[in-house]
């Protein structure tokens, strides 16, 4: 599987923050073998992609609309993202479900159509503490991944654009980080549910981060 490497900027940064970081990651030597994505807010989108010099460096948006172009006041279309040269996009962050109220649903249709245009889709999952201290942490990622699954089917073709990125909402911005053992004990659960639902052969190429 070929690693992938993804930082998000949030609400955060300035123009001068961004030009200067994003080109300092430029500036570094980014191997083939690896996948670097960084996600800028919506505002600073333009400036990072004119910032960046470097070919292996992708710049990603950190949501996008589950429709196309039209009337919806302060969206962001895939046509839109693409039109600005972007081929990744960040998509069911815990924020964006917690905090904007984006349903399972929701995050699993603005990915299909994301992948339906061709981009590459870093699709998040994770519980909070409360479901972990109630032992529902595999039911509530699972059901994350499976609102997807029911959009995307079996399709190989678009299957193979997904990152999952396990998030545990516990673990962000609390200072607790979740340890391998965690983390890996989420990854293997989400692998079996893909070669159980979707594809055995898959499972083993379907790249689950943290």
């Amino acid at each position: 599987r070929r690693p992938f490497i993804g930082g998000n900027f949030k609400c955060n940064g300035s123009l001068d923050f961004i030009k200067s970081h994003v080109a300092a990651i430029a500036a570094h030597k980014i191997p083939d073998s690896v996948d670097v994505v960084i996600a800028p807010s919506a505002v600073h989108l333009s400036t990072a992609i004119a910032a960046n010099t470097s070919k292996q460096l992708r710049i990603a948006a950190q949501n996008v609309y589950l429709e196309g172009n039209g009337a919806w006041t302060g969206e962001t279309s895939v046509e839109l993202l693409q039109d600005m040269g972007l081929k990744h996009v960040i998509v069911g962050h815990s924020e964006r479900r917690r905090i904007m109220g984006e349903t399972d649903e929701q995050s699993a249709k603005k990915a299909k159509r994301a992948l339906e245009k061709g981009m590459t889709v870093i699709f998040c999952v994770g519980e909070t503490l409360d479901e972990r201290k109630a032992n529902r942490t595999m039911e509530v990622n699972i059901a994350q991944l499976e609102a997807l699954g029911k959009e995307l089917g079996e399709s190989k073709m678009l299957w193979k654009e997904v990152v999952v990125a396990y998030e545990p909402v516990w673990s962000i911005g609390t200072g607790v980080v979740a340890t391998p053992e965690q983390a890996e004990e989420v990854h293997v659960g989400l692998r079996k549910w893909f070669a159980e639902k979707v594809c055995a052969e898959g499972a083993q190429h379907i790249r689950i981060i943290y």
